[in-house]
């Protein structure tokens, strides 16, 4: 009885099943054709662009025409390094190195060597930090002029000064101490560092107690007396940090003091970096202290022909200098007749290298052009004068950072110029928020707060 009953089910069974495997596979089609045939309810998301600048800086041009075709004129023959070298006559182990970091404006940079090697610095001295980030594309000429992270290799070695690379792109207080590292690699006891936007004169008029006039016979330029300091603080200071020529825009470096203290906070990697360190020195008894050298002028324009430093003539009267990140609603011309007259100024995108009476290919003698030096001296310093009070007048002092936005999506490493900044400006804000949590206080004089160095990250606000 039971078997007949299971075997009429059977049949009833298989055609539940039957009507269950239709009805899920139509569900299934529908569910599949709505998934790609139903129309979406909300259009695709759009990013938001910034608004775009309405200015940009001009062009900028080289500061330097002649090294594009020939070796630079001979340097000046008072200022013409001394043979045997001033340090072989102290007695020092090495000679010593200057370092040069550059990482955005090749012209301030340029210009700032030239200006060394003109005042008498030995050029086979002088080292130059190339911190791009870019590797080898400057050295292999695959960045053009308006990149901010260009390099000109082949005119650095014409002017006669040496060229390293980072490894990768540093912050400031990286960079430092990347110097240090530099120093332990090349075996180098001290060395001088200075900032890729100055204007380097000697004391070509002298100055009382420090040098005598140009053709005086105690003239020294600014290499002579950086190198008689470092002389002198090795044999009367056994506990020195560092030595500071216009503040750090040109400094002497004791590296083994630098690595004593732990180097710089690379978490503080800008501003308050500097204060942070030197406090520090102090603190471990390091002394830390000024002297006298040359003119290290702070700056952020560019003369207009950095061959005037070679000093084969006169400075022409209408010579100038250009601001590479000039203000949107003003031109700059010569700074000398502009506040003689208002109304006679030359646009900035208008300003070419000026012109320079021809001296051949720049072997010919220079003191039979130039009888007294002074008069171009006084010319090029006033110039100086007027470039330093440019940077600092009414707008940030940096503003030449800015001044060369171009290069091309195409190049090795590009990056768009106003986001470099952008993110450096953020960089330097999360470093002073760094400094305020690490002292608990926001400023540099650590003294007034009662601060010691082992009172790192340990101490509340002072603020709240």
């Amino acid at each position: 009885m039971a078997s007949r009953l299971i075997f009429r089910l059977i049949p009833l069974v298989i055609a539940l099943g039957l009507v269950s495997l239709f009805f899920s596979s139509d569900i299934s089609k529908a569910a599949r054709g709505a998934s790609f045939k139903a129309p979406s309810e909300h259009p695709p998301s759009r990013p938001k662009y910034k608004p775009q600048p309405t200015w940009s800086p001009p062009l900028v041009k080289d500061p330097f025409p002649m090294l594009m075709s020939s070796a630079p004129p001979p340097i000046p023959p008072w200022n013409k390094p001394k043979a045997p070298n001033v340090y072989s006559n102290y007695n020092l182990p090495v000679a010593p190195p200057l370092l040069i970091g550059f990482t955005r404006s090749w012209p301030l940079l340029l210009q700032t060597v030239v200006g060394y090697v003109t005042a008498g610095w030995p050029a086979n001295q002088i080292y130059v930090i190339e911190n791009t980030g870019v590797h080898e594309s400057n050295a292999k000429g695959r960045l053009s002029l308006q990149n901010p992270l260009y390099l000109n290799h082949t005119q650095l070695q014409l002017v006669g000064v040496n060229v390293i690379r980072t490894p990768v792109l540093m912050n400031f207080a990286q960079l430092q101490n990347f110097f240090v590292s530099l120093s332990k690699e090349k075996k180098w006891p001290y060395y001088f560092w200075s900032h890729m936007d100055s204007l380097v004169l000697s004391l070509e008029e002298g100055v009382d107690g420090v040098s005598g006039p140009v053709n005086a016979p105690d003239y020294q330029t600014i290499y002579d007396l950086a190198v008689r300091e470092l002389n002198h603080t090795l044999h009367t200071d056994e506990r020195w940090g560092a030595r500071f020529f216009a503040y750090d825009h040109l400094a002497l470096v004791n590296p083994e003091a630098y690595e004593d203290v732990g180097g710089f906070d690379t978490f503080i990697p800008y501003y308050m970096t500097d204060c942070d360190m030197h406090w520090r020195l102090e603190e471990a008894g390091y002394s830390m202290n000024d002297a006298k050298a040359g003119i290290i002028q702070d700056v952020a324009s560019v003369l207009d022909d950095l061959r005037i430093l070679y000093r084969e003539q006169e400075v022409p009267d209408d010579f100038g200098f250009t601001d590479p990140n000039p203000p949107p609603t003003k031109v700059l011309g010569s700074p000398r007749k502009e506040d003689e007259d208002k109304n006679s100024t030359r646009g900035l995108q208008e300003a070419g290298p000026a012109h320079l009476p021809k001296t051949g290919d720049g072997a010919g003698d220079i003191a039979s052009r130039v009888v007294d030096p002074l008069p171009s001296f006084k010319r090029l310093h006033r110039i100086s004068m007027d470039m330093f009070n440019h940077k600092h007048a009414d707008r940030e002092r940096n503003t030449w950072q800015m001044g060369q936005k171009g290069g091309d999506t195409s190049e090795p490493y590009y990056y768009d110029a106003s986001g470099f900044q952008r993110g450096i400006d953020i960089m330097t804000e999360a470093g002073r928020k760094v400094f305020s949590e690490k002292w608990g206080h926001r400023d540099c004089d650590f003294g007034a707060a009662g601060l010691h160095p082992s009172d790192a990250w340990r101490v509340e606000k002072d603020w709240e």
